[in-house]
C-alpha cells in the first residue's frame, strides 16, 4: 500500500477515534455545570466519568476478540453507531442517574472505536512503519482532547445552546465517519466461527463494578474498615477469581491468558495499567481546578489546559516520526515515564493562587508523558504477538488502560471529596463560621458550589479547599506513574517487524478485496 492508499484507508478510522476522544474530553469543562445543574454530588461528578470508561473497560476486550472473528469494518459501524445512540439520549438527562446509564451506552461505542482503530491499523501497516501512522492518531487525540474542553465550554457559556449540545454536538461526526468508512476502509474478511465468552466478559464486568463501587463509598457511607468492605472486596476478589478460571478452559477467551506468558505484554499491559491511573485520575480533574479553584469560565478552563494538549501533540507525533525512521521505540518509553511522574509530583505543589506559568510547565511535561507512552505501550505489544492474537493483545492493553482509568477517577474522587470537606471545614472554622451552617453554599454536603453566589471571605475559603485537595490529587497519582515508568524501563527492546498483520497472515498486500469478500 502507498501512503495516500493508507492515509485513504485510515481517514474514517481518524474520524472514529475523534468522536471517541471528544465525548470524552468535551464534557471535561461542562461537568462542574452538569453536575450543578442536576443537583448531583461530587461523587456523581466522579460516577459520570468512571461509567464510561467502565464501559470501555469492559467492552474493549470484547471488541478485541471480535475483531479476530468478524468483520472489523462492520465492527467500527456498529461501535459508531452505538455511540450516537448514547449521546442522543445522553442529551436528554433530567437526573445524574440517567446520564450516568447513557455515559455506559457511550462507554461501549467508544471502547470498540478506540480498541478497533489500532487493530486495523496494526493489520495493515507493519510494526515498523506503524509509528508513522500511529504518530497521526496520536495527533488526532491531541486535536480532540485540546478540541473538546474548549468547545465543550463554549457550548456551556453559550446561552442558546448549553451543555446538553456537548452530547449533540459528536453525532454528526460520527454520521460523517460512518460514510467515510463504508467508502474508503477495505479489509479481505477472515470468516471463522464465532464463539464469545460472554461469562467472563460478565463475571470481570461485575468485579471491577464491584470494587469501584466499594471505592466511591468507602469512608462516606460507611467507615474503611468495615464489614461492608470485607464484603464488597471480597466478593470483587471472588469474582475475579472466577474470571481468570473462566478463561483458562472456555475456546475462546475474552482475555487469553497465554498471551501474558510473553514478558513484554505482561510488563506493557501493567505499565497500561499505571498510565490509565495516572493520565485519566488527575487529567480529569484539572478542569475542576481552574473552575473552583482559580474561577475561571468553562470556555477560558479549556483554554487553560492547552500547554498539556500541545505536549501530547508534539510528542505523540514526533516520536512516531522517529520510531519509523529509527525502529528504536524503548527510549521514548521510558523518557515518557520520567516526564509522567516529574509532571504529576510538580502538579501536587500547585495551590489555587500558583502562577500559571508554573502550572503550564507542570502540565506541559505531563503532556509529553503521555504522549510519549499511550500509543508506544500498543506498538511494543503488537509487535510481539501472531496476526490471530492481533486484537486480543492490542485490546488488552487498551483494556488495563481503561481499568486504571476507571480505578483512578472512582479513587481518587473520593479522596478528593474528603479532603476537600477537611481544608474547606479548617477554613470555615479559621473564620469564625460553623461549617455546618454553610455547608450547602460551599459544597461542604458533597454538592458542587457556585463561586458567584459566595461572599468573598467565603469565596476565598472555597477556592484554597479545592486547590489544596485537587493538587493532593496529583501527588496520590504520581506513585502510580513512577511504576509504570519502572516497566517500561524492565521491558526488553525487540526490533519491529516490517510485516503488517495481513502480510504475516498470508493476505494480500492490496486494500482493494473482490466484491463477495468486502463489507
Amino acid at each position: 500500500m502507498t501512503h495516500r492508499q493508507i492515509l485513504e484507508a485510515i481517514s474514517g478510522l481518524l474520524l472514529g477515534m475523534f468522536v471517541a476522544i471528544l465525548s470524552s474530553t468535551i464534557v471535561t469543562n461542562a461537568l462542574p455545570r452538569i453536575i450543578a445543574d442536576l443537583d448531583g454530588t461530587q461523587s456523581a461528578y466522579s460516577w459520570v466519568v468512571t461509567a464510561a470508561l467502565l464501559a470501555m473497560t469492559a467492552s474493549t476486550p470484547l471488541w478485541g476478540k471480535l475483531a479476530d472473528l468478524a468483520s472489523k469494518k462492520l465492527l467500527v459501524q456498529i461501535a459508531l453507531v452505538i455511540y450516537v445512540a448514547g449521546s442522543a439520549v445522553a442529551g436528554l438527562s433530567q437526573s445524574t442517574g440517567m446520564l450516568i446509564a447513557c455515559r455506559i451506552v457511550q462507554g461501549i461505542g467508544v471502547g470498540g472505536l478506540s480498541a478497533l482503530a489500532q487493530i486495523i491499523l496494526a493489520a495493515m501497516i507493519s510494526p515498523r512503519e506503524r509509528g508513522r501512522y500511529s504518530g497521526y492518531l496520536g495527533a488526532t487525540f491531541a486535536v480532540a482532547t485540546v478540541g473538546g474542553p474548549v468547545l465543550g465550554g463554549v457550548i456551556t457559556d453559550t446561552s442558546w445552546l448549553g451543555w446538553r449540545w456537548c452530547f449533540y454536538i459528536g453525532i454528526p461526526f460520527a454520521i460523517l465517519a460512518l460514510v467515510v468508512l463504508q467508502k474508503t476502509l477495505r479489509l479481505p474478511v477472515v470468516r471463522r466461527k464465532v464463539s464469545l465468552d460472554w461469562r467472563g466478559a460478565v463475571l470481570m464486568s461485575a468485579s471491577v463494578s464491584l470494587l469501584l463501587i466499594w471505592v466511591t463509598l468507602a469512608g462516606g457511607s460507611y467507615a474503611w474498615l468495615s464489614w461492608q468492605t470485607f464484603a464488597m472486596t471480597g466478593g470483587a476478589l471472588a469474582l475475579g477469581l472466577a474470571f481468570l478460571w473462566v478463561e483458562t478452559w472456555v475456546p475462546e477467551p475474552v482475555l487469553p491468558l497465554r498471551l501474558f506468558r510473553n514478558r513484554t505484554i505482561t510488563l506493557a499491559s501493567l505499565a497500561s495499567l499505571f498510565v490509565g491511573i495516572a493520565m485519566f485520575g488527575a487529567t480529569v480533574f484539572l478542569s475542576q481546578y481552574f473552575q473552583l479553584a482559580r474561577g475561571e469560565s468553562p470556555t477560558k478552563s479549556g483554554l487553560l489546559t492547552i500547554p498539556m494538549i500541545m505536549g501530547i501533540f508534539l510528542s505523540s507525533t514526533i516520536s512516531g516520526w522517529v520510531i519509523t525512521r529509527t525502529g528504536r521505540w524503548k527510549v521514548w518509553l521510558v523518557a515518557g515515564g520520567l516526564l509522567l511522574t516529574s509532571g504529576l509530583s510538580l502538579l501536587g505543589t500547585m495551590r489555587y493562587d500558583t502562577p500559571y506559568w508554573h502550572i503550564a510547565i507542570f502540565m506541559a511535561a505531563l503532556g509529553t508523558g503521555i504522549g510519549m507512552m499511550m500509543q508506544n505501550l500498543v506498538l511494543c505489544t503488537q509487535n510481539q504477538v501472531d496476526p490471530a492474537d492481533l486484537g486480543a493483545a492490542s485490546s488488552a492493553v487498551a483494556f488495563f488502560r481503561s481499568l486504571g482509568g476507571a480505578v483512578g477517577v472512582s479513587a481518587l474522587g473520593a479522596i478528593l471529596g474528603s479532603r476537600i470537606s477537611g481544608y474547606m471545614r479548617d477554613g470555615l472554622n479559621g473564620l469564625g463560621i460553623p461549617p455546618a451552617r454553610a455547608a450547602g453554599e460551599t459544597g461542604g454536603d458533597g454538592t458542587i458550589p457556585d463561586l458567584a453566589k459566595l461572599p468573598v471571605p467565603v469565596r476565598t475559603v472555597v477556592e484554597s479547599s479545592y486547590g489544596h485537595g485537587l493538587a493532593d490529587i496529583f501527588l496520590y497519582a504520581a506513585p502510580a506513574a513512577l511504576l509504570a515508568f519502572v516497566m517500561v524501563t524492565c521491558i526488553k527492546e525487540v526490533a519491529l517487524r516490517t510485516r503488517s498483520g495481513l502480510q504475516q497472515a498470508g493476505s494480500p498486500e492490496r486494500t482493494e478485496t473482490p466484491a463477495k469478500a468486502r463489507v
